[in-house]
């Protein structure tokens, strides 16, 4: 882990105190936790807007399987012995 220093107001530090001995867990752990939540969130609509773009990019090949058929195979029930 890297360490790194942050400014917390009084009220922000009084509230994560006092979820901290309520959790029994660190102050570190807390705010690990809220970063980790922040950057997922965020990351989030950076995502589905990659998918969204990427729908339909191989819409116009000709030279591609016929997924439906491969899938039919997949479920067929395999050949009794």
């Amino acid at each position: 882990m890297v360490r790194t220093q942050v400014y917390l107001t009084p009220e922000e530090q009084a509230a994560l105190q006092a979820l901290s001995r309520r959790t029994g867990r660190s102050l570190s752990e807390l705010i690990r936790e809220a970063i980790d939540a922040m950057l997922t969130q965020s990351a989030e609509p950076e995502r589905r807007s990659r998918m969204q773009q990427a729908r339909g990019l191989w819409s116009d090949r000709d030279d591609l399987p016929d997924f439906d058929a491969l899938r039919g195979e997949s479920d067929r029930a395999p050949d009794a012995a």
